[in-house]
């Protein structure tokens, strides 16, 4: 395990050296494989990331209209959280090109964009009239982590620390296979979840199949009616 970030460096030096102990333990992530020794966070366990959830948020998936999960999102009081990982080159600098890509696109969409030093590196704000959204990018050993959080303008710079918090106690795991740069990596929904897809899933079929079973029978109704008056 390592720390994919820095150490808090807010305290002082003279600090430090008397608790170098514990500000070795206060590195923060994203982690790549596993957390710290001694880490008993919660996480939702997605297979390629392990995610801390927000107290009180819900979780909401997003699918790919072929079948798989396309993103895992956590919705708040305050906004929406998402957090995904990529395949990244070794040489790292990913996010920095993505980065850039989405300001071209956010722009072209007529979306103010502007761009803030953040906590791992600079960082997107796009705001409209009512929503802030901000990107937040983490290159690490073979993968990109990518922060998204979206929400009310009023409520952005809380938002912000909530993501930050996320992603700090994030872990990566990437796993050795070769993946084509830009890949995502795969999510595999805890059984829990996977069963709450299946019978939304469900549902959904059957909703569809008795709205197909009630036209059926209108259009039964109107040929009944055509036939009688003839």
């Amino acid at each position: 395990m390592f720390g994919w970030g820095r150490r808090r460096e807010s305290r002082q030096s003279d600090v430090d050296e008397e608790i170098g102990s514990e500000d070795e333990s206060e590195k923060w992530g994203p982690f790549d494989e596993k957390p710290p020794a001694g880490d008993s966070l919660s996480r939702l366990d997605l297979g390629s990331v392990q995610i801390p959830v927000p107290s009180g948020a819900k979780i909401q998936l997003e699918l790919d209209p072929a079948g798989p999960v396309r993103a895992v999102h956590m919705v708040t009081g305050l906004g929406r959280l998402t957090v995904s990982a990529f395949a990244a080159p070794r040489s790292g600098g990913l996010w920095a090109d993505v980065k850039n890509e989405l300001a071209e696109q956010l722009g072209k969409d007529g979306t103010r964009v502007r761009k803030e030093q953040g906590e791992w590196s600079t960082e997107l704000l796009a705001a409209s009239p009512k929503v802030t959204m901000r990107f937040i990018g983490v290159d690490g050993p073979r993968w990109l982590l990518r922060g998204v959080a979206a929400g009310p303008n009023d409520h952005a710079p809380e938002l912000a620390r909530v993501l930050y918090d996320v992603v700090r106690d994030t872990v990566v795991v990437r796993g050795p296979n070769p993946m084509p740069v830009r890949t995502p990596l795969p999510i595999t929904l805890p059984e829990r979840l996977a069963q709450h897809l299946e019978q939304a899933k469900a549902q959904q079929q059957q909703a569809a199949g008795g709205q197909q079973t009630q036209i059926s029978q209108q259009q039964m109704g109107i040929a009944q009616r055509r036939q009688a008056g003839r």
